[in-house]
């Protein structure tokens, strides 16, 4: 796939990436400026393991009224891109043969952490409300050996772009603390949403601190930079995350730190953040609009409240063989099957919308439908 997208007249929806005519080019390079006026050869130098002090008050701030509560600094790790968060949280927690609870389907890179580890999967009914609490539950009930901890994105999903439900946080949460499980609560896409109100995030909810919460800014600035962050109440937790962190990379880095935080701290952030919500709605409703136009009857497709990402089904189909069909159309996805820990359901496909003009998103779309026909 990656050798059929570097030629041009390809239209890919393949890929996770945010649109790069976005990013603030030109402010970063006047707050790199800035940041080397002021602090000199500091922003250069090598620095603390959980972050420079700003970032971290920076993060706590931002995301306090999302908690409802008041996060202390000291609750907050800087990390290289939240890839490496959920790399240090398979390091810390996962011995070989370890359960760990998913969603089905989930997100291939958090798949792909917790494989080096060499986990083992256990996973949850979904529905276009998120996770199926029953289901959770049985699974809980019956887990031998019991699991390390669930994972789940519980805004705009990779790869289905689905939302959990806001009856169904809590509800989850409390299932967790019953059982005493803790939860990896990843929310890459939460300051991108379209339609409808701000959802709290599952780490509101807890009572016990047995919430890892993880964010970052690849999305909202850019993915570059490998700034992302934890929020982790609980001492204990924190201070193997740390510790696992000064074997892989000692901290993340200075200067793009300081450069990230004097970005996000100009008046010019949050309307960047708006922008960026206008631009990929009007995508969203470019591609959704297009599948209802052009889609076979046997397509079944969403439209996702946030995000990046929609999520296709062609039951009875297998998506590896279509993306075939697609390739000689001038078109790719990512077929379904890499999202399923089981690698036992085909028919489903992520279409990337962020990354594409309104104009490619409608022929590829086209084009895609053509190829479902073919196949």
């Amino acid at each position: 796939m990656l050798k059929v997208t570097q030629q041009p007249d390809v239209i890919s929806f393949g890929g996770g990436l945010p649109a790069p005519e976005l990013f603030p080019c030109r402010e970063i390079a006047e707050c790199t400026r800035d940041v080397m006026d002021r602090y000199g050869a500091s922003a250069l130098q090598y620095s603390v393991t959980e972050g420079i002090p700003e970032m971290r008050s920076w993060v706590a701030s931002r995301l306090s009224p999302r908690f409802g509560r008041e996060i202390a600094a000291h609750e907050v790790l800087v990390a290289n891109g939240s890839q490496q968060g959920l790399d240090l949280i398979g390091k810390i927690f996962i011995d070989p043969g370890d359960h760990i609870v998913l969603e089905n389907p989930s997100y291939l890179g958090a798949i792909q952490a917790f494989d080096a580890y060499e986990a083992r999967y256990l996973t949850v009914e979904t529905d276009e409300d998120g996770i199926v609490p029953e289901s959770l539950e049985r699974v809980l009930d019956t887990a031998d050996p019991f699991p390390k901890f669930l994972y789940l994105i519980p805004n705009f999903q990779n790869p289905t772009g689905r939302t959990l439900a806001g009856p169904r946080r809590e509800q989850i949460v409390r299932i967790c603390e019953h059982y005493e499980l803790p939860i990896v609560e990843d929310d890459p896409y939460g300051e991108l949403r379209f339609d409808g109100e701000q959802l709290a995030p599952l780490a509101s909810y807890a009572r016990s601190g047995a919430v890892i919460y993880l964010g970052t800014g690849s999305k909202i600035v850019a993915p570059g930079m490998r700034v992302a962050w934890f929020v982790i109440s609980d001492e204990e937790v924190r201070e193997k995350i740390v510790l696992a962190k000064q074997g892989a990379d000692l901290h993340s880095g200075t200067l793009a730190q300081y450069v990230f935080h004097a970005y996000v701290s100009t008046p010019a952030f949050d309307e960047h953040v708006r922008e960026i919500v206008r631009t990929y709605r009007a995508r969203r409703d470019c591609m959704h609009g297009a599948l209802r136009e052009f889609a076979p009857p046997l397509v079944q497709f969403n439209r996702p409240q946030g995000g990046m990402f929609l999520w296709a089904r062609v039951p009875g189909a297998d998506t590896n063989e279509l993306l075939k069909v697609s390739t000689r159309e001038r078109v790719v996805f990512v077929p379904g099957e890499s999202f399923y820990p089981g690698r036992d359901v085909r028919d489903g496909m992520r279409l990337n919308f962020s990354n594409s003009s309104e104009e490619k998103i409608q022929t590829g779309i086209q084009r895609l439908c053509r190829a479902i026909e073919e196949a």
